[in-house]
């Protein structure tokens, strides 16, 4: 408590400039903003800007306060693309936090709640996790801008990266504001699309892209970088290489329901990079900080000089890693489990052992570095279901060390599970793809049909809980047409936990901020997602 106290005071001083949305596009790495123009003639000068602007991108998912600084707040759940993932997480059914004023994710949790002003806690939620989005997606479009796609060069791989990455970003907002691709029609609305070499006033005056525009975009973008990747050695597992592109198109396939090129993408996703799933032994330790483990493809790379980790609150580890001891989960903002979900993982199975049981024990707490808070830990009868799936960066419980934990985005799990849906409703043997996988790395004894569901359901079940509190929920349950059902769990505070939602309910549809709303010609209230009251 005096820890975290001592870093509220420190960021509580920091002031923040307002800058206009339209600005985002091409924001110079000094605050400035650069014009289409200035930026090819950038290009052109110096061939080697468009890979050093790339920089500029992966910068941006580590940005502190890069979802709602420019507008004039310093929020401490504003940290980048995990935080928009945590966000999204919190919007479902198997991520429990409490109801206590150091959650700074608690307004996720009303998932009725739809406010799109910048006047309401749920409302900066959504403006939050819209500008994370918005300014990854502007980066890239700079570092598009740069390079002649007729004719890119060197520059290819550099275009590659931006397109993926944008790509990426575009298909992950439409699971947001729209409905599932594969039953609504292609004439719905989703997001503006922000492109490169757009014209300001475009930028200004830009309507909601049809769910066909948009994944259009999506496919075309990820072809290019699929191809155009072959070859390419990245400098480390911050950077896109073909690997990850692969991974990224088997994720919109499998939005698009095209499931055997989903499995397809997944296959080769696994096979280009070498990545493995983490053996039992090694899942049976805190992790899912480091992007040098062998199952990871992709992930934010974060240091001890990063604004994030400097602040020591503001970042993932601190609202996420019960281990973190100058973070929010160390003044009770933790995050567990559903306990229905929980109830319905084998003793077998090594995941189980990812959070506390109702007599908070779990074998992870035995592992080197983080024993030394188990003590402590266990004195908390409130840590009942915690996660202590998610480490620190050096399994150490304190200081700037521990904070610079990197983010993982796709790893060789989710591929082995993505093939496996993708087989399973294609007619292929995702059954068989399924069983190997969790039989050899997670739980010797599993089979199929133990828990009574269809093989889809089954694979759906595996996601929820291989990548709990990774940002994947929010989108399959979209995807998938889920309701969302908390009550049959019961650890969910009161204030949320009676939040049943069927399957397409309009208040699952994410709305257009106000400011975008403001500051767009393009898009008035009438076009925006309407606001569905849930009781």
């Amino acid at each position: 408590m005096k820890t975290i106290s001592k870093y509220v005071s420190v960021l509580l001083v920091i002031a923040l400039s307002f800058v206009s949305c339209d600005e985002w596009m091409n924001a110079g790495p000094e605050g400035a903003t650069k014009t289409t123009d200035q930026v090819e003639e950038a290009a052109q000068q110096n061939p080697a800007t468009a890979a050093a602007d790339l920089s500029g991108i992966y910068a941006q998912f580590i940005a502190l306060y890069g979802g709602l600084g420019d507008l004039g707040y310093s929020r401490h759940c504003d940290f980048g693309y995990a935080a928009a993932c945590l966000f999204m997480d919190e919007q479902g059914q198997d991520l429990v936090s409490p109801n206590t004023g150091y959650n700074w994710f608690q307004y996720a949790d009303f998932t009725a709640n739809r406010d799109n002003t910048l006047t309401t806690p749920a409302g900066l939620t959504n403006q939050l996790v819209w500008g994370t989005y918005y300014k990854i997606i502007f980066a890239c479009n700079n570092v598009i801008n740069m390079v002649d796609r007729e004719d890119p060069g060197t520059q290819k791989y550099a275009l590659s990266q931006a397109l993926a990455v944008r790509a990426m970003c575009y298909m992950n907002l439409a699971q947001l504001f729209q409905f599932t691709y594969t039953t609504t029609p292609e004439t719905a609305l989703t997001v503006p699309l922000v492109v490169d070499r757009m014209p300001a006033e475009r930028i200004t005056n830009n309507p909601r892209a049809t769910m066909k525009e948009l994944f259009k975009l999506c496919t075309e973008d990820l072809n290019y970088a699929c191809d155009s990747l072959d070859g390419y050695k990245r400098p480390d597992k911050g950077f896109v290489d073909q690997a990850v592109a692969f991974g990224l198109r088997a994720r919109l396939n499998l939005i698009k329901g095209e499931w055997a090129a989903a499995a397809s993408d997944a296959d080769m996703a696994l096979k280009l990079s070498g990545a493995e799933p983490l053996s039992i032994a090694e899942a049976n330790e805190p992790g899912f900080a480091d992007v040098t483990a062998h199952n990871v493809l992709w992930g934010n790379i974060v240091v001890e000089t990063n604004d994030i980790t400097k602040t020591r609150i503001v970042n993932w580890v601190s609202h996420m890693s019960i281990f973190f001891q100058d973070g929010y989960t160390s003044v009770g903002a933790t995050r567990s489990i559903a306990s229905a979900l929980y109830d319905e993982i084998s003793a077998t199975d090594v995941r189980k052992g990812w959070w506390l049981n109702e007599q908070l024990e779990s074998p992870l707490l035995d592992a080197a570095g983080y024993n030394a808070i188990k003590a402590s830990i266990q004195g908390n009868a409130d840590n009942v279901y915690t996660n202590v799936k998610f480490g620190t960066a050096d399994r150490s419980n304190t200081g700037d060390a521990a904070a610079a934990a990197d983010w993982i985005l796709m790893r060789a799990e989710e591929m082995y599970l993505i093939k496996a849906e993708g087989l399973a409703r294609s007619g292929g043997d995702g059954a068989g793809v399924l069983t190997k996988f969790v039989q050899s790395y997670r739980d010797p004894s599993y089979t199929v049909g133990q828990h009574g569901l269809s093989l889809e359901d089954e694979i759906w079940w595996q996601r929820r809980v291989e990548l709990w509190g990774e940002g994947f929920a929010w989108g399959d349950i979209m995807r998938l047409e889920k309701p969302i059902i908390r009550s049959t769990s019961k650890n969910f505070p009161a204030a949320w936990g009676n939040q049943d939602i069927p399957a397409r309910h309009g208040v699952l549809l994410w709305r257009i901020p106000q400011s975008e709303i403001e500051s767009n010609e393009g898009i008035s209230e009438d076009d925006n997602n309407p606001f569905v009251p849930f009781s």
